[in-house]
């Protein structure tokens, strides 16, 4: 049986080989503080936030695995489309209690495929969702089908996914904050008090969001626009690397000290 040291050493020496790893699989940067002239990060607990996932199950569940344990994880929306699992992701976000995910532009395309396939199916095909599709198995459909199609391809879709995950999607919150940190899918107004803007804004953006510093003292973090690295800068906080495309899902890990960001 090994001594105690010995134990100390392969437990020191394990500790190191992880450290290893963790440093192959995951980018790590250093902590990200405010301009001058904006108001320092305030949350009021410490929480992570992940970006778009867009079906990267493989990539999720590596960056939930990097994250700080006891730490509350939200995730700005877009879980689906695009990339090739998202039933996957959709299951482990839904049942993994410590992941609160917001409403993104891709699954409020879904939920008006299921309200209306015959108006709003095609855009959502185009974009993204017949990868969704193919990961619930129901295939018999492209982004060019008619109305039949469409309708018998919502009602297969609404099988497999379950009239509870269903709902789920359908009550996801649009907004969320902490202190003087909100977490939003796309953008917010930069000229209107946050609890004066409609959903919509957040889910899809507003054209100014990006162009306008915000004055208000909230920082907005925030996905739907692809950004080659995670930046802090005027107000937002965009952690949106378009992990579909190019295997780089990223997080920002938010405490009163600043923000650090992890991707994969």
């Amino acid at each position: 049986m090994p001594s105690r040291r010995d134990q100390r050493g392969t437990q020191a020496s394990s500790r190191e080989n992880a450290g290893t790893m963790f440093s192959k699989l995951f980018k790590t940067h250093k902590k990200s503080l405010p301009q001058d002239g904006f108001a320092p990060i305030r949350p009021d607990l410490s929480f992570c936030v992940i970006g778009d996932v867009h079906g990267r199950f493989d990539l999720l569940t590596k960056l939930v695995d990097a994250l700080p344990q006891n730490m509350s994880i939200l995730c700005v929306g877009d879980l689906i489309d695009r990339g090739d699992q998202s039933k996957d992701v959709l299951e482990f976000v839904k049942d993994t209690r410590m992941i609160t995910p917001l409403m993104g532009n891709h699954e409020q395309l879904l939920l008006n495929f299921m309200k209306s396939p015959e108006t709003g199916g095609r855009r959502w095909l185009r974009n993204g969702g017949l990868q969704t599709l193919e990961s619930f198995g129901v295939s018999g459909v492209t982004d060019t089908s008619g109305g039949e199609d469409l309708l018998r391809t919502r009602d297969h879709l609404f099988d497999a996914m379950g009239e509870d995950m269903v709902l789920w999607l359908a009550g996801l919150e649009s907004f969320a904050w902490s202190g003087n940190v909100a977490v939003v899918h796309a953008g917010a107004d930069p000229h209107k008090p946050l609890q004066e803007q409609e959903p919509e804004t957040f889910i899809w953006g507003h054209p100014e969001f990006r162009k306008v510093p915000r004055r208000d003292g909230f920082w907005i973090v925030h996905g739907h626009t692809i950004v080659d690295k995670p930046i802090m800068r005027d107000g937002r906080i965009s952690i949106d690397t378009g992990a579909y495309a190019t295997g780089h899902l990223s997080a920002a890990v938010i405490t009163p000290d600043g923000v650090e960001f992890v991707a994969t």
